[in-house]
């Protein structure tokens, strides 16, 4: 069997981002953070390729599991975001975003090698999605903005020029639509329109401006950014029995609830009408949250998956990574996907598999006792087994030989290991020439290197070795050890050698996986109640379990949304629909297995 475990374990480059703000005189500061997001994944001729924002490359597979990374042809727009792929015929088909330019296509029949033929476009687009029908028609949709909507267009197959004006198709509503509305949490609603206004007007009173100064999609935009409407993005479309699938992203992307929801239709141009199962794609809990602007895919054994992109936002609003989830279409046609333990080892089988499969291995490292060689104050070891990606160990030195060890409480069957590295304000000169179109940046292009060695130990004294990477030559900052017979320890130890750039080693998640001892917990108790049109507060009676899984859905048997939480007996959902009834169910688990809870009617 293999296993991948969110984040994907590929290389992230460093993005050192000119900050833009134009009344600070001088050169503008650097913000630096690794970031991939925004996956379009394909299968080509019997391999998965994923392009994903601001990366040089592109990941091919062939199996879901191992990803490995190729430089891209720079005669690709590698800098700008959101880069969309379809295959056509015999063709892979590439574009990617770019504001107040004219954005070209790309097509090519050896997605690594190339040549790519570039085909002239006609319009500037941000956040595009080439859709190919089984009658040969191509359409097309792009959006990415809080004041206008997605957009659909059909092209000319040959030409890619547009036969039809472009079609509203997808506009947002954060009023009625919870999980549309921005923060954590969804903690930001929008403002009224009368607020909105009172903000313009102290905007232009401060600047000592008149709006008749202004052109008039300025105005427009500048109304959009302070009305906190939510960014409806990312669209992606499929086809399933006869029905068109408009998936799309909401509401900003450096938030915990992220999401892809997703309306149906009878054409590829409509009318849409939002599904009853909305958010598909919703990660607001766990280790590392986040679960929007992304892509479905079937592959080789006729199994759905969905990637999606997911946040950290500590070193650069844009610092994220790249998951991947089951997926699929239920009996009645409405498109899942499956999240409930959407950072935990899952089994990938090379065949027609469950979407629903519960996880082999339990998370045996939460809030376990962690020592360490150094460290910074404020940034103790305990934050590497908190389940907190925005959070993290950092040594007090950046020399080679720094160490964490964890402590599991007692001997148990330790089959996978998940060792996160993070990064703290890395404050270094740029390796290379700033540049790009939407926000300045660069890219970085050398191979950088990230060494360690894993060792466990039954009784803190004779250690024996997991995984050593002291001699490799990868970058990997989510690194993923499986060791699917399983190992008795007690004592996880994690030696950094080497890291990029010589900085001080951060862990955000030392994370362990497998079986504990004792017995599973029992079935918690819970109350549930809808206390507006849109949110929900669930209470738990703490029965000492690790934690808990919120499962929500439209009816008793599709409860397809969840929310795993740590350390917390109650939380507020804010991802309702107005109008849409639901059931809840309250799973607990430990480190031997899950209990589920009873489903209540909301």
């Amino acid at each position: 069997m293999k296993y991948v475990c969110n984040p994907l374990n590929v290389d992230y480059h460093y993005q050192f981002n000119q900050v833009q703000m134009p009344e600070m005189p001088g050169e503008a500061p650097l913000q630096v953070a690794r970031e991939a997001a925004d996956p379009s994944m394909i299968q080509f001729q019997g391999k998965y390729y994923m392009f994903v924002s601001m990366n040089l490359s592109v990941w091919v597979s062939e199996d879901l599991v191992h990803w490995t990374s190729y430089r891209l042809p720079e005669e690709l727009p590698l800098y700008d975001y959101a880069p969309d792929v379809r295959v056509i015929g015999e063709y892979v088909y590439f574009s990617a975003s770019r504001r107040g330019e004219i954005c070209d296509y790309y097509r090519t029949k050896d997605i690594i090698n190339g040549p790519y033929e570039r085909i002239e476009g006609t319009f500037d687009f941000w956040d595009p999605n080439l859709f190919v029908d089984d009658d040969g028609r191509i359409y097309f949709y792009w959006g990415c903005a809080n004041v206008t909507p997605v957009w659909g267009v059909e092209l000319d197959p040959e030409t890619m020029k547009p036969l039809t004006e472009r079609k509203e198709l997808i506009w947002g509503d954060a009023w009625t639509k919870g999980y549309e509305r921005n923060g954590e949490d969804h903690s930001e609603p929008p403002f009224t329109e009368e607020e909105v206004e009172m903000r313009y007007q102290g905007f232009l009173k401060m600047r000592g401006m008149d709006e008749s100064e202004l052109p008039a999609d300025m105005s427009s935009m500048l109304r959009g950014y302070m009305s906190n409407r939510p960014y409806i993005e990312g669209a992606w479309m499929d086809k399933y029995q006869g029905k068109y699938y408009l998936q799309y992203a909401c509401p900003g992307t450096q938030y915990n609830i992220y999401a892809d929801g997703v309306y149906v239709g009878d054409s590829p141009l409509g009318p849409f009408t939002l599904a009853a199962n909305n958010p598909y794609s919703y990660k607001p809990g766990g280790f590392l949250p986040g679960a929007g602007h992304g892509s479905t895919m079937w592959d080789k054994y006729d199994n759905l998956w969905h990637t999606a992109t997911m946040r950290i936002s500590m070193n650069h609003q844009f610092e994220r990574r790249v998951g991947i989830w089951p997926a699929g279409f239920d009996a009645d046609g409405e498109l899942f996907c499956n999240q409930r333990y959407g950072d935990w080892p899952m089994a990938v089988e090379q065949a027609k598999q469950d979407p629903w499969k519960n996880p082999d291995w339990y998370l045996l490292s939460y809030k376990k006792s962690v020592s360490a060689s150094s460290a910074e104050e404020g940034k103790g070891p305990e934050l590497a087994a908190d389940e907190n990606v925005q959070t993290w160990w950092r040594a007090a030195t950046a020399d080679s030989g720094q160490w964490l060890c964890m402590d599991l409480g007692d001997v148990c069957d330790v089959h996978a290991v998940q060792v996160n590295f993070a990064d703290d304000k890395i404050e270094i000169p740029v390796p290379g020439e700033i540049r790009g179109t939407s926000q300045a940046r660069y890219i970085e292009e050398a191979d950088l290197i990230t060494r360690w060695i894993l060792e466990a130990s039954e009784d803190g004294e004779n250690y024996f070795v997991l995984e050593d990477k002291s001699q490799v030559t990868t970058n990997l900052p989510h690194d993923f050890v499986v060791k699917e017979e399983g190992v008795k320890a007690r004592y996880i130890k994690l030696t950094i050698l080497e890291i990029p750039y010589d900085q001080k080693p951060c862990i955000s998640g030392l994370r362990v996986f497998g079986i504990g001892n004792g017995e599973a917990p029992a079935a918690p108790k819970f109350t549930a109640v809808r206390t507006t049109d849109i949110d929900m507060e669930v209470k738990i009676e703490d029965n000492g379990a690790v934690g808990y899984n919120i499962l929500w859905g439209h009816t008793p048997e599709k409860l397809y949304h969840s929310y795993m939480i740590f350390g917390k007996d109650a939380q507020t959902i804010g991802a309702l629909v107005k109008g849409q009834n639901y059931y809840v169910r309250v799973d607990a688990f430990n480190e031997t297995g899950i209990a589920e809870g009873e489903v209540v009617a909301l």
